[in-house]
């Protein structure tokens, strides 16, 4: 988790230095002609909806860059369910400045916010059974990191980063090997994917159905993705996958087409883990304001 954050850091900068760019130029002209400089004041950050909070570690670092006198006092954590009212912390410091910010503040606060709610939702939806709810990279370019540690606030789980810490043979990988034989085929990338890389590193497969299954399970993956399938096949592939293995056998992985309404469900297959793109690529802000008042 620290190296996530650490990471979710360093890739604030340059979002941050293209946010303030676009929002504010060459300067906020409103503030500059009405707020005298030396005006101070506090305000509070305010969660306008229930939700889950995410992005208020990011919030000290956005105001320092605009004015190094601005000062954040969280009152809750990321990772906080909290209910609409709910101030989240108090920014001090010159006016001008703060209301110069605010708006990039917010658009960082309500997007991370919104991810970790959603993601909320789907690990309530799947409580009390072995499922764990992943996201994917299907993310907003550039924030990868920040997203994906949304995610963790929202008590969800990371799939892999990005391309270069797992092996994923997916169907275009496949069609580019031309099998003749889907299942020999896919088996057999497993073993060579795996005779080439570092034997920490994963390897996942993706399959569409059942039909191959027990020779993909036998070629020793980590994870098998189960691709867009109901639940019904998915617990046929849980039952072969036990009735081979038992606990000791892949992980199976449900992914596709799944949405609040039927996560249920596939979680009640057995099955291990179950990746939602929409954590990141479909999470609704949380509304959150700032408040101020003059000293």
């Amino acid at each position: 988790m620290e190296r996530l954050r650490v990471r979710a850091m360093e890739s604030l900068q340059p979002l941050l230095t293209l946010a303030l760019d676009e929002d504010i130029g060459p300067g906020d002209l409103t503030s500059s002609v009405l707020i005298d400089t030396e005006a101070a004041a506090h305000g509070d950050v305010l969660a306008k909806a229930d939700g889950v909070v995410a992005g208020l570690l990011f919030v000290t670092p956005i105001l320092q860059r605009v004015d190094g006198r601005l000062q954040f006092a969280p009152a809750v954590e990321d990772g906080a369910h909290i209910r609409r009212g709910t101030v989240l912390g108090r920014i001090s410091g010159p006016v001008r400045p703060m209301l110069t910010v605010e708006r990039t503040l917010l658009n960082f606060t309500q997007a991370l916010s919104g991810v970790a709610t959603l993601t909320s939702h789907y690990v309530e939806a799947v409580a009390g059974t072995d499922a764990v709810i992943l996201d994917t990279r299907k993310t907003t370019p550039g924030w990868r990191y920040l997203e994906k540690y949304a995610v963790r606030m929202g008590g969800g789980t990371n799939h892999r980063t990005g391309l270069h810490d797992g092996v994923l043979i997916k169907d275009n990988h496949l069609a580019v090997r031309a099998p003749n034989h889907m299942g020999e085929t896919i088996a057999g990338l497993v073993r060579e994917a795996r005779m080439r890389i570092s034997p920490e590193i994963p390897i996942q497969v993706e399959v569409e159905s059942v039909d191959y299954l027990e020779e993909v399970l036998a070629s020793g993956p980590d994870v098998v993705l189960l691709d867009n399938m109901a639940a019904p096949m998915i617990r046929e592939a849980v039952e072969r996958r036990n009735r081979l293995f038992g606990d000791k056998g892949p992980a199976l992985e449900a992914s596709g087409g799944i949405h609040l309404d039927n996560v249920r469900e596939v979680a009640a297959t057995g099955v291990d883990r179950i990746s939602v793109g929409a954590l990141t690529h479909s999470a609704p802000i949380l509304d959150i304001s700032l408040e101020v008042s003059r000293d």
